[in-house]
């Protein structure tokens, strides 16, 4: 069983998806401090000084002054900017997965196959289809040469 476990775990395809797990975690990790610390700030800046992590709604009957502040006091809240945040790192990351699959799938085309040489000829006397081989034609019985 541990031989057949070895076996498996080594094949190319586990292998090769092991190492795309691994630097899809790392991917996604680029692209969620891209989107924190590159990408919102100016968005914030450009609708006036939002930050959109702090956006929340308070569940309770309390209202605090930071999302921190309704954390640290336990309180249940709606987390919307995060949200907002973690939808963009998902546009981020779908977008780029797809043109790494289109860039793929434009190098994976195959070139057209070779033209296949003929393997039937006509018969000068009927005009049929018949083998390149064939010395007399099935159709007419005429005598053709072997070219």
């Amino acid at each position: 069983m541990l031989d057949e476990f070895k076996k498996f775990a080594m094949r190319g395809n586990v292998v090769d998806m092991a190492v795309g797990i691994v630097i899809g975690a790392a991917f996604g990790k680029i692209v969620s401090s891209f989107v924190t610390d590159v990408l919102m700030p100016p968005i914030g800046l450009a609708m006036g000084g939002l930050d959109f992590s702090g956006l929340f709604v308070s569940l309770g009957r309390v209202s605090y002054p930071t999302l921190a502040a309704a954390k640290a006091a336990g309180a249940a809240t709606l987390n919307y900017g995060l949200f907002i945040n973690t939808l963009i790192d998902f546009i981020i990351v779908a977008f780029a997965l797809f043109m790494v699959i289109k860039a793929m799938n434009r190098m994976k085309r195959e070139e057209p196959a070779p033209a296949k040489a003929p393997d039937t000829k006509k018969c000068p006397e009927c005009l049929s289809e018949i083998p390149l081989a064939a010395r007399r034609c099935k159709y007419c019985a005429s005598s053709v040469q072997s070219s």
